[in-house]
């Protein structure tokens, strides 16, 4: 699994012209779920997002989790992070988990994090989406499994 994370003062998804989801002070996860990849691996990168040191505490540097700040994870499913740009001018998307498995991987993943008492909101897996955010800091990482 290939994440995205960024910290954001708010952020939204929109399919169709109408917000699926939007949140306000915490992390936007831009996630893409690997061919080898499986439910354990799923489940802690899940942990690791909600728990990951990225807000300032009181010396200014990174001290606390959005679970601690208790702000709110804006999950999007984008496969296209496993795109391979090496090679011509088309990105080869073959590490990508098919549609099925990605599907139900990407509802684990969520699921996990609401398991945890992270408020969570999500796209509209497979739509064509617009996504609004507003980083802040700006602070964003990358995470693999």
């Amino acid at each position: 699994m290939r994440v995205v994370l960024q910290r954001v003062a708010e952020a939204s998804v929109t399919v169709d012209g109408e917000v699926v989801g939007s949140i306000n002070r915490g992390i936007l996860l831009l996630a893409a779920i690997g061919r080898d990849d499986d439910e354990a691996a799923i489940r802690k990168m899940a942990r690791k997002c909600i728990d990951l040191r990225v807000f300032a505490g009181g010396s200014g540097h990174f001290e606390h989790s959005v679970r601690e700040t208790e702000g709110a994870v804006l999950a999007v499913s984008q496969f296209t992070l496993y795109g391979d740009c090496t090679k011509g001018r088309r990105p080869s998307l073959v590490k990508a988990a098919r549609p099925e498995e990605a599907e139900r991987l990407f509802s684990t993943f969520v699921d996990a994090i609401r398991e945890e008492g992270v408020p969570v909101q999500t796209g509209s897996f497979g739509a064509d989406m617009k996504v609004r955010l507003l980083n802040d800091g700006p602070v964003t990482f990358q995470l693999e499994t």
